[in-house]
């Protein structure tokens, strides 16, 4: 059992920078691979990026890419999303998910393969 609780987001402006937390209750999160995903009014869910359970491993979504960075400090049951050149497309509730699937990696990019989540947190950036 894992519950997730983000934070850190806000209004900014274009080309600002913001680091999102997301807080893990629960004694497994050191064995889940931890995602961000992120959704604006009317548009699917959009898988950010992804980072496996000892944090050698990350992937990021191709909007996202070459801009933010996704870490985790397991000792401190925390996940982080550092997002720089932020853009108004960024705009969107910004969820935090964990799965504890074995095939976590070829489903990294879809929610289903997350078991947990967030209640998410919101990021608008202005022009």
């Amino acid at each position: 059992q894992v519950q997730l609780v983000e934070s850190g987001g806000g209004l900014v402006h274009t080309g600002d920078s913001l680091r999102l937390s997301c807080a893990a209750s629960g004694r497994a999160f050191s064995g889940l691979a931890m995602g961000w995903f992120r959704q604006a009014p009317g548009k699917e869910r959009e898988y950010v990026a992804v980072i496996s359970w000892s944090g050698s491993t990350t992937d990021y979504g191709d909007s996202v890419q070459g801009r933010f960075t996704i870490s985790r400090d397991n000792a401190k049951n925390m996940v982080y999303l550092q997002m720089n050149s932020l853009k108004p497309e960024d705009t969107a509730v910004y969820y935090c998910a964990g799965s504890n699937r074995g095939d976590w990696w070829r489903g990294r990019g879809a929610s289903q393969t997350y078991g947990y989540w967030g209640q998410g947190t919101p990021v608008t950036v202005s022009s």
